[in-house]
């Protein structure tokens, strides 16, 4: 087992307060212990960042794209032993593990080092200006150029923390800027481990720098300091408000993808096509990382003709499910991140149950031990006012909702304060398409839960501030200069 230090200015450094156990979800053994950061590491590490961002900012991006190249390709190289560390941490099925929670990572490198080449200027057209008060006038010319913003506190989620990790580190360095990440406190040992990894791809001292806690102590310091220019954060929308209240107080730049309550709209005349793809995209809830993923569709709004008929679908699906050891190959819905978590899923069932709702299977904890196990529910015949309804779970709980018109379909999906990711499934795709422009969501799926790489990706309301995904993500790590002559 492995005590980590921080990893500060291209090396480990020793926590000042000790350490704290990291937690096989599935076991509940020790996996490795991670540092617990004081206020004074957070501050070194910030310190490192600001003094790495003139030289970064100023290098060649092609000698940025290199150098996220090479870390995608020793990513890679390093798999056998981040692989087993991730299932290890994270309590993901060896599917999961294997085909998302590092290949998606390399992949997001890869990306931003091609990203790292994109034109960062915007021509404009000269202007003839009047004289005026101010100056001569004339034929006046102008570009707006993206800039790196500067330090980046990267702050990530249990889910997927390599990919997740990813997704803010490598746009934020391809635009020239410095991290310093906090992983979540139930996994971060994966992120720790790409310190060196990425100091072997030829990343400068102090570019990448990594803190952790396992309360909310380090992320606050890092939220707070003064040498942070941004702060980008995935988790609950409750710990967003806060970041966003202390970086308002500097006028500093956030980006925020926060919860989602995903609702998944079931048109009556879905043929029989159509009806499989919904019933395999919100059994996804169940079947991939056990629900523990903010765009799950986990709330199935059907019309009342088909209502039954999708409710036995999806019974019938999370019942041929196998629970068990993330790391036996014939498992597909492994154990929920902590107890905590698995206690909080099973608080919202009961509550469903007692507020009247048909827990129409799972409900009950599987007899399974050690391990955070929560069976896959399918909860029917909720009203859209009940908690299970409104609120993000993050855990294998499905609930189902009956509609009569497209009206009352789009006010049940708009009616939670969140709006990341909603779903549509119909035979007619117009008729889709025009459902999606009333939904108060910032992504549409239409007859899919795939994704598509290169889409802005973030949420309207309480999911969030800002887009990132794709070219979106070089313009979240950058600002805007307008550079202006007389030509």
């Amino acid at each position: 087992m492995t005590a980590y230090g921080h990893w500060i200015d291209g090396a480990w450094r020793a926590p000042q307060q000790g350490h704290y156990p990291v937690v096989n979800p599935a076991t509940e053994e020790v996996v490795g212990e991670a540092p617990e950061a004081t206020p004074a590491e957070v501050a070194a590490a910030v310190t490192a960042a600001r003094a790495a961002r003139d030289g970064w900012s100023r290098t060649d991006p092609r000698t940025r794209a290199a150098v996220l190249d090479r870390m995608a390709d020793l990513i890679v190289e390093h798999s056998e032993e981040l692989l087993p560390l991730l299932q290890a941490e994270t309590g993901a099925t060896t599917r999961v593990t294997s085909t998302v929670q590092l290949p998606v990572a390399v992949e997001r490198f890869r990306r931003y080092a091609r990203g790292a080449l994109e034109p960062d200027v915007v021509p404009l057209a000269p202007k003839p200006v009047p004289t005026g008060p101010l100056a001569p006038g004339g034929l006046i010319g102008a570009v707006a150029l993206r800039r790196p913003v500067g330090v980046v506190a990267c702050i990530t989620s249990y889910n997927f923390p390599v990919v997740n990790l990813a997704g803010k580190v490598a746009p934020a360095l391809a635009m020239g800027n410095t991290v310093v990440a906090k992983p979540a406190p139930q996994d971060p040992l994966s992120c720790l481990e790409l310190g060196p990894v990425f100091r072997e791809a030829g990343l400068p001292d102090g570019v990448f720098n990594v803190v952790t806690g396992s309360g909310p102590g380090a992320g606050e310091a890092l939220v707070s300091h003064p040498g942070v220019d941004m702060v980008s954060f995935t988790g609950s929308t409750a710990v967003g408000k806060k970041i966003a209240e202390s970086a308002g107080r500097s006028m500093r730049r956030v980006l925020m993808e926060l919860g989602g309550k995903g609702a998944a709209i079931v048109l009556g005349d879905a043929d029989e096509k159509t009806l499989a793809s919904a019933i395999g995209a919100v059994g996804s809830v169940w079947s991939f990382h056990s629900g523990q993923v903010c765009t799950a569709p986990t709330r199935v709004l059907v019309q009342r003709s088909l209502y039954e008929r999708v409710v036995t679908g999806l019974q019938r699906y999370a019942e041929s499910l196998t629970i068990g050891s993330p790391v036996d190959n014939s498992t597909v819905v492994g154990p929920l991140i902590s107890a905590a978590q698995r206690d909080r899923v099973e608080a919202y069932v009961a509550g469903a149950r007692d507020q009247g709702a048909r827990i129409v299977t799972g409900g009950t904890r599987p007899g399974l031990r050690p391990g955070f196990y929560a069976a896959p529910t399918l909860i029917a015949d909720a009203t859209p006012a009940m908690a299970v309804a409104r609120e993000e779970i993050f855990g294998p709980v499905v609930v189902a909702l009956p509609f009569d018109s497209e009206d009352e379909a789009v006010r049940i999906a708009n009616d939670t304060p969140y709006g990341l990711y909603d779903y549509v499934f119909s035979a007619d795709t117009a008729r889709a398409w025009t459902v999606a422009a009333r939904l108060h969501s910032g992504n549409i799926g239409i007859n899919t839960v795939q994704r598509h790489p290169d889409t802005p990706f973030g949420g309207f309301k309480e999911s969030g501030v800002g887009r990132d995904g794709g070219s979106f993500a070089l313009h979240a790590y950058s600002e805007l200069q307008s550079v202006v002559w007389p030509s």
